[in-house]
């Protein structure tokens, strides 16, 4: 699977089967974490088999079942785009994740961060969690707005590149299928902007790396 293809197949999962993730798994996760740590400055950290996480009303009511593994994006809160900054590296290791055959599901509410075992030091905050895991099905493809709610250029008018970082941006996970960014090219830079809303930084930063994983493009 490459990364076009794991961007197509990846879907939110939140029902879990109950058995470890696997030694080499965890390792390639680590080292991911590791590198992405290096480049954004985050402190972005791998929990495994932790049952209090999401034992809460909510993520039971969200369905969630046998989530004990998760990844926490955690940053300094001096970072101005600390949100943005998580949905992009999260989302890049989302979709690494899919390509050794894990599942996930962005998770910004329904999860206590109170009981998550993450360290956060005091100038720090958990801006969200991904569960990570090995589904008891692949999820299911959102409903996506029109090419055109999306972008102001016309299909026809479109780079091969650009279209192409269009469609992945479309499939990437937002808060409440929300889908509030919007993505123009200015020469022959694409650029997106995300509307108000809950969670919409978050999402600017996954919507972003969808784009520029697929495009081959910077933002």
């Amino acid at each position: 699977m490459d990364i076009k293809e794991a961007i197509k197949e990846r879907h939110s999962v939140r029902q879990y089967k109950d058995i470890p993730i696997g030694e080499d798994e965890r390792k390639k996760l680590a080292s991911l974490i590791e590198q992405c740590n290096a480049e954004s400055g985050l402190s972005i950290q791998l929990v495994c088999d932790d049952t209090q996480c999401f034992d809460t009303f909510l993520a039971h009511y969200g369905k969630f079942s046998n989530a004990k593994n998760y990844i926490a994006m955690v940053g300094k809160k001096s970072l101005a785009d600390l949100d943005e900054r998580c949905g992009y590296f999260g989302q890049r290791l989302v979709l690494e994740a899919q390509m050794m055959g894990l599942n996930s599901c962005w998770v910004a509410g329904t999860y206590s961060k109170g009981k998550c075992k993450a360290n956060i030091a005091s100038d720090e905050r958990i801006v969200c969690v991904i569960a990570i895991g090995y589904g008891e099905n692949n999820g299911s493809e959102h409903r996506s707005k029109a090419v055109e709610k999306l972008c102001d250029i016309a299909e026809a008018d479109m780079p091969d590149w650009f279209k192409t970082g269009v469609e992945a941006a479309m499939m990437a996970p937002t808060a409440l299928n929300q889908q509030k960014f919007t993505i123009t090219l200015d020469g022959d830079k694409a650029l997106i902007t995300a509307k108000a809303g809950p969670m919409t930084k978050i999402d600017l930063g996954i919507v972003k790396y969808n784009f520029e994983a697929a495009s081959g493009h910077k933002c």
